[in-house]
């Protein structure tokens, strides 16, 4: 056991906490003799969702096995992340059937914050694609559950922050691929009315869509953005090498972020010049291309560490969903952000489809808007503090996995079935093993 210095991506908080690295054997042992352990992956939450000060926090990442490929399952341990995976079933054909911005999350953090991705409005979250999780509760046994057997405990599970015990594996439910490689549509849009119409239309002719939006434009030009909606490509979409070996896949890391760089690149001045440029580079006529997985999924793992560029404060990323009946709060967030001349350099925006079992899982029906967010942004606690009253008063949420600041006293609002996930931590878990900031923190 040593003591590490850790976070969130965000770098919100840094915290020193002894660390450990069992493998499935020592687990057991650990957990009946820790009173307070807190469940991590590959530290890809942004938050405090799986940091703590006290106790022990227990890395997956000697959890590693990857199983055969059958009938579209693959049971994957609880360590492996999804660039192990993705390596592993798509030179054999098979794509994971929900993936967020990072190919870099574990499948015990992809199932604990129930992720999401470009695809939510046909696919749903991660734990729809769940056959069953083998799981360690906090007495040490090991169960198997499943939405027919033990459902309690796989959809507390599912979305439950790493609270209800350390999941061991799970089986998954791959789709089927022809290629490694999209096809992309992209289109450039002069505002954020323009952008929202033309995303329920490609809804329903793409698998995939996300915009990224400029949140220092004003006034006309509010919400000007880039939409990009994909679809696995055929083979006959592909020429050269890429044709000769359709699956191919090797991604690799371009370029990385020193520990300590010496510029800062998220001030207002070199965001709104990066926001020119990436908006003018966009062609004004709409445009096909095919990309690799990694440039339509993961653009920014090609950068290593590259949250490193927000300097030793970090950043908040404050992701939210509304209802599609309270769309007006999309356009009221970008307002704040634009008057403020807060320097938000990575803003996405997409759209929820149904919401899976998961008793305190993040998606539901609308909207969802992520933006990263100095924490030195002047103002920024209490302009974020009033917008989640008028986000819980939509019916609305904040993302656990994003989050290390959201108060208490809204939670219960967001989360309508958070008093039942209470009620089976308090049955399976009487003495709050399981831990995090986040969870006593918001009173998970």
């Amino acid at each position: 056991m040593n003591k590490e210095l850790i976070g969130g991506w965000g770098r919100t908080p840094l915290v020193m906490t002894s660390v450990v690295r069992p493998d499935k054997a020592q687990l057991s042992e650990l957990i009946s003799r820790t009173s307070r352990l807190t469940p991590r992956g590959s530290g890809r939450g942004y938050g405090d969702c799986a940091v703590s000060a006290d106790g022990v926090t227990v890395v997956s990442d000697l959890l590693k096995n990857i199983g055969t490929i059958e009938d579209g399952r693959v049971v994957v341990d609880a360590g492996v992340d999804l660039d192990e995976l993705l390596r592993h079933v798509v030179p054999r054909g098979w794509f994971v059937p929900v993936t967020p911005g990072t190919k870099f999350v574990t499948i015990g953090g992809a199932i604990a914050a129930d992720i999401h991705g470009k695809n939510h409005h046909r696919d749903g979250s991660f734990g729809e694609h769940i056959d069953w999780i083998e799981i360690m509760l906090a007495d040490g046994t090991v169960v198997t559950v499943s939405p027919h057997d033990g459902a309690d405990i796989f959809w507390a599970t599912i979305g439950g922050m790493g609270l209800t015990g350390f999941v061991l594996r799970a089986s998954v439910r791959l789709i089927p691929i022809r290629t490694s490689r999209i096809h992309v549509l992209t289109t450039r849009h002069n505002d954020l009315e323009d952008l929202m119409t033309a995303m329920m239309e490609r809804d329903q002719t793409h698998h995939y869509t996300v915009a990224w939006v400029d949140t220092l434009a004003t006034g006309r030009r509010l919400g000007r953005s880039v939409l990009w909606a994909g679809d696995h490509a055929d083979k006959s979409a592909l020429k050269g090498r890429h044709a000769r070996d359709p699956l191919h896949f090797a991604p690799r890391q371009r370029i990385n972020v020193p520990e300590k760089p010496q510029f800062n690149l998220v001030k207002p001045a070199s965001v709104r010049i990066f926001n020119e440029f990436w908006f003018r580079k966009t062609s004004r006529r709409p445009s096909t291309s095919v990309q690799s997985i990694d440039q339509f999924f993961y653009p920014l793992d090609g950068v290593g560490n590259w949250n490193r560029l927000y300097g030793q404060d970090g950043f908040v990323q404050y992701q939210f969903s509304v209802p599609d009946e309270r769309s007006e709060l999309v356009q009221r967030f970008l307002d704040l952000l634009s008057v403020r001349r807060v320097p938000a350099f990575l803003s996405v925006l997409k759209r929820f489809g149904k919401e899976s079992g998961g008793w305190i899982s993040f998606p539901s029906p609308g909207w969802t808007l992520a933006v990263d967010i100095p924490t030195s942004a002047e103002g920024i606690g209490p302009l974020l503090d009033g917008f989640d009253e008028e986000v819980a008063d939509a019916g609305g949420r904040v993302y656990f996995a994003k989050d290390s600041r959201l108060r208490r006293s809204v939670v219960a609002t967001m989360y309508p079935r958070l008093s039942q996930f209470q009620e089976l931590r308090r049955m399976i878990d009487p003495e709050s093993r399981f831990s995090s900031h986040l969870s006593r923190r918001l009173g998970l």
